[in-house]
């Protein structure tokens, strides 16, 4: 009995060595750190340029007036759909219409000035032609009578010579020859006197020409008086929307155009039939971003809905605030559901620089670098690790794709560093949330 217990002892302290020397051994291996890994899948990956901007019309039209004024008629207020020439606002047009009317007048009597002017003309030019007809006439008959005048003068005076005749009658033939030279002479000053009727006749002729030009110029005054009278009425230049309204009935606005400070503003009309959206892109990111890239847009105010659109236009030149330097990205919304969004809506918008559907990818802390290239650390099915050279590809800032070197299901250890920070003890980081302590399985998707 008593070697019977003292074998049972025996076998206790043993039982009890063993297991403490078991536990041991389990502890310490429990206490060796564990790399996480991650396993190769086939899914979408995108590289996203995000940013903010605003939401802007395709074109935003200030109104303003040509004339200046009362406002007596305003047919919309704001947000009100309007067509191009709708009535968008009238001013008292009294001042205008009476200005209108004075024109009018002037321009009336200029009428009649002309019409007297011409008629005085072609009276001149009648009178004119019946003188030069009539003096013409003279100036050939006094020819006639200067010749036979001076024939008979002296044939009456040879035969006065001759003694056939009688002296008187020789001085009366002289007497009628100096009488003839006379009226000949009174003829052809006639023609001249003609040729200063020709030079009134001219002078009516510009009185015509300046009656012209005046009724012209008091066409051109009642065009510009009708032109104010019709500025009075400020007509809608597109369709749209109004978008701001700055003036009540009654306001008194100063012209656009002769006015100093630009003229009051009336409204602005606003075309919605196009939307964009203004983004300010870094520096250090705007070469990955070019035209015709697809865009994701969202807005605060609609939190559940997602805008699409596409880069329509990169700035050339960027914008330097605060020793940072942005370009300007314009962004064009192409949903359907863009009316939703209103001109100058704060937005959240991610440029889709580079994207692929079926891609082998991994978490980005699996890769890392030797010598200038990418590697990762493959896990063997038996447990045994070997460092890949890999050909990476878009790198979406949490995944990455292995476009060579690495097939899909492979296991790939995470890198130390990112193990210890993100990995180590189920830790409270986003990553170690997503992929979880155990088996770092990730889903796919475009972002």
């Amino acid at each position: 009995m008593k070697y019977a217990i003292l074998f049972i002892l025996v076998l206790a302290a043993g039982g009890g060595g063993y297991w403490m020397l078991a536990h041991r051994e389990t502890k310490a291996a429990s206490d060796q750190p564990q790399v996480p890994t991650a396993k190769a899948e086939r899914q979408a990956i995108s590289l996203v340029v995000a940013t903010t901007g605003r939401v802007v019309a395709h074109q935003d039209v200030d109104i303003k007036c040509k004339a200046s004024g009362q406002v007596v008629k305003l047919p919309f207020d704001i947000s009100d759909t309007v067509k191009k020439g709708d009535l968008l606002m009238e001013l008292d047009p009294v001042d205008e219409q009476r200005q209108v009317t004075l024109a009018e007048a002037d321009l009336a009597a200029s009428k009649a000035r002309l019409e007297k002017a011409k008629q005085t003309l072609t009276l001149a030019e009648i009178t004119l032609k019946t003188d030069r007809m009539r003096a013409e006439a003279d100036v050939m008959s006094a020819e006639a009578q200067v010749k036979y005048a001076h024939t008979r003068f002296d044939r009456m005076k040879e035969l006065a010579e001759q003694r056939y005749g009688s002296q008187e009658d020789a001085d009366q033939s002289q007497a009628q020859m100096i009488s003839a030279d006379a009226n000949l002479a009174t003829a052809k000053v006639r023609m001249e006197e003609l040729k200063a009727e020709e030079q009134s006749l001219e002078l009516k002729r510009q009185d015509v020409k300046l009656a012209e030009t005046d009724m012209q110029s008091d066409e051109i005054k009642l065009a510009d008086m009708r032109q104010r009278l019709a500025d009075t009425s400020v007509l809608a230049p597109i369709d749209g929307v109004v978008a701001v309204r700055n003036v009540e009935i009654g306001t008194i606005i100063s012209s656009g155009i002769s006015n100093v400070g630009g003229g009051t503003t009336v409204a602005t009309i606003s075309d919605l039939s196009r939307m964009f959206a203004l983004a300010s892109v870094d520096e250090s990111d705007i070469g990955k971003v070019a035209v015709d890239q697809a865009a994701n847009v969202t807005a605060d105010a609609f939190p559940n809905r997602r805008f699409t659109g596409k880069v329509v236009r990169v700035a050339t030149r960027g914008v330097s605030a605060s020793n940072i330097v942005t370009f300007e990205v314009k962004i064009e919304i192409t949903s359907p559901n863009k009316r939703m969004l209103k001109p100058e809506m704060t937005t959240n918008i991610e440029i889709v620089a580079a994207e692929k559907e079926d891609a082998i990818v991994v978490p980005a802390d699996a890769v890392g670098r030797q010598k200038g290239k990418r590697v990762v650390t493959v896990v063997k099915p038996d447990g045994a690790t070997e460092e890949r050279a890999v050909e990476a590809g878009i790198n979406d800032g949490t995944n990455i794709e292995i476009a060579s070197g690495l097939a899909e299901g492979e296991n790939v250890q995470l890198r130390r560093g990112a193990a210890d920070s993100k990995w180590s003890g189920g830790g409270g980081s986003g990553a170690a949330k997503k992929y979880g302590p155990g088996g770092f399985s990730f889903g796919g998707g475009k972002r």
